[in-house]
């Protein structure tokens, strides 16, 4: 998959067929009530994200999105603002080549759709797919499974930057909550059609994903000075990212800031290319965060 371009007109188009305005809520954008056999991990044997002449150099993003509980905001701000502003951003600042993107829903393994994945898109279908999606709403302020997103990146996805050049894809997930120390094999089984007999501790999930994959998380808290989950915090030291809720429409900006800190760019000139109001939650970001970026000779953090 990932044939074609992201364009401005193309969203403003389905903004308006879908009317889609800024008073929209997740209600009013997500119209599934149940989960789509296409987005079901149980019929996905793989998803693929491949070089053609239009994209030689594929690089595959993964967004997942809490969609428990009281987490319709995230998604809505997604679906009106975060989506088109992340791939308008992406394009103008170029922190990667050829962005093909898959949004999955994530929840808990004992709701009715644990996780529901996209195809790997780099045009408008992009968001046509994330509005299909099904905002199950359940769960309340326990943990959640966001580590299905990594067991199905490292199990489900075949992906050519990493096949062909060796480079990583992106994998985010963004959430309010921390995430269980693992995962039974009978619910992997159950989600993924699969047959393990082992659970997965998430430091071992979290291990098979970065193989392909940058693993990040989003933590949505009330406030920057929120301790990181524990759980996270063991699976993907250095990786996880808080910011305060009411700054969920920065995180197109904190996205691409982590992008390029990946690719090395000094991260004084990474902060200082957005505006001014911006700044700040993205320094407050990415700057405790724990990057290993390869040089010609050594590495450095």
């Amino acid at each position: 998959m990932g044939y074609g371009s992201y364009r401005s007109s193309d969203w403003s188009r389905l903004k308006d067929s879908s009317k889609i305005t800024h008073d929209s809520t997740a209600n009013d954008i997500f119209k599934s009530h149940t989960i789509a056999e296409k987005f079901d991990p149980k019929f996905v044997s793989v998803r693929e994200s491949r070089d053609s002449e239009e994209h030689p150099n594929s690089t595959p993003v993964l967004i997942g999105l809490d969609v428990t509980g009281s987490m319709g905001y995230l998604s809505a701000e997604i679906a009106k603002n975060g989506l088109h502003e992340t791939m308008m951003k992406i394009y103008s600042t170029k922190p990667i080549e050829d962005p093909q993107m898959m949004f999955a829903a994530i929840g808990d393994v004992v709701d009715r759709a644990p996780l529901q994945v996209t195809h790997f898109e780099s045009d408008i279908r992009i968001a046509e797919q994330l509005m299909e999606l099904w905002l199950e709403g359940r769960g309340g302020d326990g943990p959640e499974d966001y580590p299905l997103l990594w067991y199905f990146a490292a199990k489900h996805t075949s992906i050519d930057s990493y096949s062909k050049r060796g480079k990583k894809g992106f994998l985010f997930t963004i959430g309010d909550a921390d995430c269980h120390s693992n995962i039974q094999a009978s619910d992997i089984n159950k989600i993924f059609n699969d047959s393990i007999t082992e659970p997965c501790l998430i430091e071992d999930l979290a291990k098979m994903a970065s193989e392909q994959y940058e693993l990040f998380h989003i933590h949505l808290a009330y406030s920057v000075n929120t301790t990181v989950p524990t759980n996270f915090a063991k699976a993907i030291p250095g990786r996880v990212i808080v910011i305060p809720k009411a700054n969920v429409d920065r995180i197109p900006e904190i996205i691409i800031s982590v992008m390029e800190l990946i690719n090395g760019k000094d991260q004084d000139k990474i902060i200082e290319q957005w505006d001014p109001t911006a700044q700040p939650v993205v320094k407050n970001a990415i700057s405790k965060l724990t990057i290993k970026t390869k040089k010609k000779k050594g590495f450095f953090f």
